[in-house]
């Protein structure tokens, strides 16, 4: 499935729309950040395998209205979102604990 990567708060806010009940796993990240480079192509990799959940991807530096909606202070950090509210969050570079929280709740 493919990574969506909205450009404004209103294309952002139309992804939550139209994923009702679904999972909405936001990643949170930054271009100049380390782990949060090594975290990309593990997030894309995991949109293809649950392909239940939606996958987003918010630049910190291009969408900081969505930022601190969500009160973001780490990079990366991973926001789990359904019926438009959140529900989950895992900070950092961890691959096993994104994952573990994305098959509890899907």
């Amino acid at each position: 499935m493919v990574v969506k990567r909205p450009e404004t708060k209103t294309e952002f806010e139309a992804i939550l729309d139209e994923a009702g009940e679904s999972l909405v796993v936001i990643d949170f990240f930054a271009t100049w950040c380390g782990p949060c480079k090594l975290m990309a192509p593990k997030f894309s990799k995991m949109s293809d395998e649950f392909t239940n959940a939606i996958f987003v991807m918010v630049d910190v530096d291009e969408q900081d209205d969505i930022c601190e909606d969500y009160e973001i202070k780490v990079m990366p950090t991973f926001v789990f979102v359904k019926n438009k509210a959140q529900f989950h969050v895992v900070e950092g570079n961890v691959v096993d604990e994104l994952r573990k929280a994305i098959e509890e709740n899907l």
